[in-house]
This record gives structure tokens, C-alpha cells and sequence, in this order.
């Protein structure tokens, strides 16, 4: 696919022919989906949904829709809305630690309705999205992006050994080679493919282990099909089917998330131009890739869903394969909606065994860490940088893995205190707003 001339697609009207972009979509969609539906699954858990449930299914079906529907909004726009470019959209890991508390502790109502209002700040956020780009620099950004991975981590070793709920950490299987067996073949298999293929097959490397995975599972009893006999053939989303309900503080944790999640879809846009055209995004296609971010998520939350945003690695492919192309991501877009219609398919993706699950989201997590860290090598290391660093990954991921240090604080304080995600990122704001800089 690469021997596709870059100068004829690097406009983003038009459109190569079916026989390269039908495979080029398919490619969009095998690169980010088990990252997009992997949010679901877990969140699902945190919610103590049961391990096959219609609830968690139901989850992972809109986890495909609404990122199809999201994707339409950047591809095809509506009005002022979408970059009319080719970002890919889907569920995005930035909110992962902030949701899976919240979720835990207050609520999949509680979640849902910090959610839709987190979508309608998300969108307002595209008129004034240039001016915050202050409050995030490579340092602060770099620095949230890592705690999101550190605190993910041990999440994905605890999907591999068995299980995160405090009856399976406590079950004698876990941490068996049963477990460990299927969770290694993931990570083995997709480093292999990853690394050693090319084009396609290199683009879903994780989702390819994840395949592997699931057969091993199969063959040493950990997976069951009878949630997939049970599926609907054909379901259409239900508006709030978990209710809603407001709480301050779950919303402004998630708005406080969307402001990191509007920056980075700036960055993506710009990588995304910058790959397939060699151009910086344009102010109304930075603008418009905000709308849609907004309003993807705001309609998401309303039927059940979670957060969407740009995927960034989507926009290397773009820049593999020097296909700017928006049309080929509407492809990957009705793909994905297809898939949203059908329960079975999200059926077998959530009998997905957990070790199978941790796999993968050691690798993703792993990946999220060190994109964090790549960000940071932009940043000078003297002394002062140093100090932000060291106070806000000191705090915020120390507080997370000693809860009990704030046990005292009320109510969903203590819940965002130890998101790990929430104090390093205001820490990091606040001390690199007030320290003076070096020389």
C-alpha cells in the first residue's frame, strides 16, 4: 500500500480506488480496535458487571458505534463540526483511571452523567482550544500521558494472573500458569507480528495476539460461547440505560481529563496533516476536530457509552502510508457501525478471558507509559523541570498506591485523589504556572 503516490492522496477529497481503500479502512479499523474496545471491558469490571453480562456487552457494542459515529463527524462533518480530515476516533484510554474510580465507588449513573456534561465542555472547548494550549506544554502533558500508563499497569498484571475483583486476586488460580500461559501468548504474539510483518498485518499486531490469545484460552478451558448463543442477532442502542446522575465532583474530573484529551487531538490533527500532506493543521480543522470530539462523546454518553478521541495511531498510518485520504476512515467508520449493530460480535469480544484481556493491555498500557516518556525527551532537564516531575509523579502515583494516606479526606475527594491521573496533572499545572524558569 505504500507505493501509493503520496503527492496524489495528499488531498484529503480524494479518493483512491475501492480495491486499495476498502483495505486500507479494514487497516484503520485492526489498528485501533482492540484499544477501543478495551475501556469498555474494563470499566464494565469496575461497574462489578458480571463477567459475561448483557450490561458489558452492551458496553463493547457502543464502544463500536459510537467511535464509527464519532469518526463520520471528523470524515464527513456536519457544518462547522469535523476536521473533514482522516482521524480516526475511538474510546479513549485518557480517561480510563478517572472512570474506573468513579465507576467503582459512586456508579455507572454518577459516570454517565460526568460524561455527557464532559462532552458539552469538550465541544464548547473548540472555540477557545488555541488559547489553553498554554497550560499544557510537553512537560505537563508528557507527565499526565505517563501516569495514565503507571496507573494502568498493574491493572493489565492483574487481568493477566486471573482477575482484578478482590474474590479473584484472593482465588487460589490466581497468578497460575493457566492464567499467566494465554497472557504471554498475547504479548509474544503481537511483539512478533508487530515487529516482523509489515502493512496490515504490523498495524493490528495487538489485536492479531489478542486472536492467539482467545485460541489458547479455548484449548485450556477459559473460554465459554454460551453468552454468544444467547446474543441478539440485530440491537439498536438504548437512550441512557444507566440513568444519569450529576455529582461535582466525578464531573469535574472528567472535564479535567477533556482539556487534556482537546490537547491531544490537537497534536493528532497536526500529525495527522503533517503525515499525510506535510502541512500543519489549519485553525478551522483543529477547531472543527474539537467539535466532533465534543459532541462524539456527548452522544455517546447519552446511549451509554464512553469518551471518544482522536487515535493517534491512526494518524501514522496515514503517515505510512501517505494516504490522507478522508474517505478511506469513512470505510473504517461504517465498519465499525455495522459491527455496533451486532450483540454477537460483542458478545465474543466480551468472553474474552481476563488473563487474554491483561495481555494486551500490558502491551497498550505499557505503550501509553512510554508515549508519555517520548513526550518528556522534548523537555529540558534542569533542575526546575526536574522538580515538577519529581513533586507531581511523587504524589500523585504515591497516593495511589498508599490509599489509605488520605482516608480521611470526604467523599469523592479521596476517590480523585487517588486516581493517580488527577493530582499529578495539577500539580504539574500549577507548579509549572509559578516556578520561574531557568536560564
Amino acid at each position: 500500500m505504500s507505493d501509493v503516490s503520496t503527492n496524489e492522496y495528499a488531498d484529503p477529497n480524494v479518493t483512491p480506488p475501492l480495491k486499495q481503500a476498502i483495505p486500507l479502512g479494514i487497516q484503520h479499523v485492526l489498528a485501533m480496535f482492540a484499544s477501543n474496545v478495551t475501556p469498555a471491558i474494563i470499566i464494565a469490571g469496575a461497574a462489578g458487571f458480571a463477567f459475561v453480562s448483557d450490561e458489558k456487552i452492551y458496553m463493547v457494542q457502543m464502544a463500536m458505534l459510537f467511535a464509527g459515529v464519532a469518526t463520520l463527524l471528523q470524515t464527513v462533518g456536519l457544518g462547522p463540526i469535523g476536521a473533514r480530515l482522516p482521524i480516526m476516533q475511538g474510546t479513549s484510554f485518557a480517561f480510563v483511571s478517572i472512570m474506573f474510580a468513579v465507576a467503582a465507588t459512586q456508579g455507572m449513573d454518577v459516570l454517565m452523567g460526568a460524561i455527557i456534561i464532559g462532552g458539552v465542555v469538550h465541544f464548547l472547548l473548540g472555540t477557545v482550544i488555541s488559547k489553553l494550549r498554554f497550560l499544557f506544554p510537553p512537560l505537563v502533558t508528557g507527565l499526565v500521558i505517563l501516569s495514565i500508563g503507571l496507573y494502568l499497569i498493574p491493572v493489565g498484571i492483574k487481568y493477566a494472573a486471573g482477575g482484578a475483583a478482590e474474590f479473584q486476586m484472593e482465588a487460589e488460580s490466581f497468578g497460575s500458569w493457566a492464567h499467566w500461559f494465554p497472557a504471554l501468548t498475547v504479548i509474544l504474539v503481537a511483539l512478533g507480528v508487530k515487529f516482523f510483518t509489515k502493512g496490515t498485518l504490523s498495524a493490528a499486531g495487538i489485536l492479531i495476539g489478542l486472536i492467539a490469545g482467545y485460541v489458547v484460552a479455548y484449548f485450556t478451558g477459559l473460554v465459554s460461547f454460551d453468552a454468544v448463543g444467547k446474543a441478539a442477532v440485530l440491537a439498536a442502542p438504548e437512550f441512557m440505560p444507566f440513568g444519569f446522575k450529576f455529582d461535582w465532583g466525578a464531573t469535574i474530573a472528567i472535564v479535567l481529563v477533556v482539556i487534556i484529551s482537546a490537547i491531544e487531538t490537537v497534536g493528532d490533527t497536526n500529525a495527522t496533516t503533517q503525515g499525510g500532506a506535510g502541512r500543519q493543521a489549519t485553525n478551522k480543522e483543529i477547531t472543527g476536530a474539537t467539535y466532533a470530539d465534543g459532541l462524539g462523546s456527548l452522544i455517546a454518553g447519552l446511549f451509554g457509552g464512553l469518551p471518544n478521541t482522536s487515535f493517534s495511531q491512526n494518524a501514522g498510518i496515514v503517515a505510512m502510508t501517505g494516504i490522507m485520504s478522508r474517505h478511506v476512515v469513512t470505510i473504517a467508520a461504517i465498519i465499525l457501525i455495522i459491527s455496533g449493530f451486532l450483540p454477537k460480535i460483542g458478545a465474543v469480544i466480551a468472553s474474552m478471558p481476563l488473563p487474554v484481556l491483561g495481555g494486551g493491555v500490558i502491551v497498550m498500557f505499557g505503550m501509553v507509559a512510554a508515549a508519555g516518556l517520548n513526550m518528556l525527551t522534548e523537555v529540558k532537564m534542569n533542575r526546575r523541570n526536574m522538580v515538577i516531575i519529581a513533586v507531581s509523579l511523587a504524589i500523585g502515583i504515591g497516593i495511589n498506591l498508599v490509599p489509605t494516606a488520605v482516608q480521611y479526606v470526604p467523599g469523592v475527594g479521596k476517590t480523585l485523589l487517588t486516581s493517580g491521573l488527577l493530582p499529578t496533572a495539577m500539580i504539574a499545572i500549577v507548579l509549572n504556572l509559578v516556578l520561574p524558569h531557568e536560564d
